[in-house]
């Protein structure tokens, strides 16, 4: 089966991204081929780099958000295996190996060590191939944030700003977190306010410390909860911690797998004097939580 294709790391699979691959997927319908997308399974900055990219999107989840865009073929490639490839080499790799036969190409993207910067120039290598190249539109559909096109470099800086609602609109989904409910020191539950404990991978991006409104989807149903995000400051703690409270939720969560949807800032991370105001906090991030009506 022949494969129009489009090539990125995609991270978070924003609105941006889907604006590509539903211009990807147009092309396919109207040529009779199945749809694909050229990806690697380390983002290529970091590997060349050698410098941590923080992930909006594990590979599973960012697999799982490109079959949900109705993608038909993944195909991802160990990116230090073809980093030193030339345009013209790769290209040959995805005629040969792929049977792609149509490549669309974003408008500010490159691929290839040898560095081309001419849309004609890959075009060229492509047609010697057999593959024909198109250039995607310059600009997304979408709306821009504050006059910005989405981007993955635009929602991790958003995140990390603590702004949740940028983030989630530049994504077109509430962000987040998935990871195992360990144990942690219990100090949640001696305040009268027990957290999940959730061991989030080294890859995902934290958004900034601080206290979220979330929904936590676990036994099967989702619940309104609060997210706390940081190392605990009062209580001495050291770590950074990613701690979800369900308000009169009694059932025992450890070892269970949850995903968390970050909905909203409620505040940043504080140090309070003693324990009795930090509970007082709670309670008032509780009620600012049962307000909202519709996350």
């Amino acid at each position: 089966m022949s494969y129009t294709a489009t090539i990125g790391f995609f991270d978070g699979v924003h609105v941006g991204h889907r604006f590509v691959l539903r211009s990807m997927l147009e092309v396919a319908s109207q040529r009779g081929m199945q749809s694909a997308v050229i990806t690697f399974t380390q983002h290529p900055q970091a590997v060349l780099t050698n410098k941590q990219v923080p992930l909006l999107t594990t590979t599973d989840e960012r697999i799982k958000l490109l079959r949900e865009q109705g993608i038909d073929e993944i195909f991802a490639f160990n990116f230090p295996v073809i980093k030193d490839l030339t345009a013209a080499e790769f290209i040959h790799i995805l005629h040969n190996q792929c049977d792609v036969r149509c490549l669309l190409m974003g408008y500010d993207h490159h691929f290839g060590s040898d560095r081309l910067r001419s849309f004609e120039d890959y075009a060229r290598l492509a047609a010697a191939e057999g593959v024909e190249i198109m250039k995607l539109p310059a600009l997304c559909a979408e709306p821009t944030i504050g006059g910005r096109q989405p981007s993955s470099s635009a929602i991790r800086k958003a995140l990390l700003q603590s702004d949740i609602t940028s983030a989630n609109t530049m994504l077109g989904y509430s962000y987040t977190l998935k990871g195992e409910v360990v144990h942690g020191k219990g100090i949640g539950r001696t305040l009268g306010f027990p957290t999940a404990n959730i061991a989030v991978p080294q890859e995902k991006l934290l958004p900034a410390a601080g206290v979220y409104a979330c929904t936590i989807s676990c036994h099967k149903s989702s619940f309104n909860a609060i997210l706390n995000i940081g190392n605990n400051p009062t209580v001495g703690g050291t770590g950074t911690t990613v701690e979800v409270h369900i308000p009169d939720f009694n059932s025992d969560l450890y070892g269970d797998t949850v995903t968390v949807e970050i909905k909203r800032f409620i505040r940043a991370e504080q140090h309070f004097s003693n324990t009795e105001e930090l509970k007082q906090q709670i309670k008032a991030d509780i009620k600012n939580l049962t307000d909202i009506k519709h996350l």
